[in-house]
């Protein structure tokens, strides 16, 4: 079975979100992947990644996105978060997190975060292989 991972990134976090899946990119191709709007979109034209869009965040991308694992769709969140910038959608977001630790899935919020979740991913992916 497909690893499916969400990937989400705020306006100011695309651009690290696009340097993080290249640096995975060979095993993210192997998985099925989800992206809210403009962060499908880049992950699409930029790195050719098939992704599943969803709305933008403030659009109810989040809530698609949580939908989805609440439905035990969704293996990992991979959530670039702006902290310094308000977002007017914060409720959306804070649920989708909720959903992430009432349903046991990971959850990374930031780089440091995200890399050490892809690579456990990549790890256990490989010796799976």
């Amino acid at each position: 079975m497909k690893t499916r991972i969400a990937l989400i990134a705020h306006d100011k976090k695309k651009d690290d979100m696009i340097t993080l899946a290249g640096e995975y990119l060979d095993f993210l191709k192997g998985c099925e992947l989800s992206a809210t709007g403009t962060t499908g979109g880049r992950l699409i034209n930029e790195l050719g990644l098939a992704v599943e869009r969803k709305h933008s965040g403030p659009f109810g991308g989040d809530l698609q996105i949580g939908s989805l694992l609440v439905e035990g769709l969704i293996d990992c969140v991979i959530f670039l978060r702006d902290p310094m910038t308000p977002q007017p959608h914060e409720p959306d977001i804070n649920a989708l997190v909720r959903a992430c630790d009432v349903h046991n899935v990971a959850c990374a919020t930031n780089l440091s975060s995200a890399h050490l979740v892809l690579s456990q991913l990549q790890a256990r992916a490989n010796a799976a292989a």
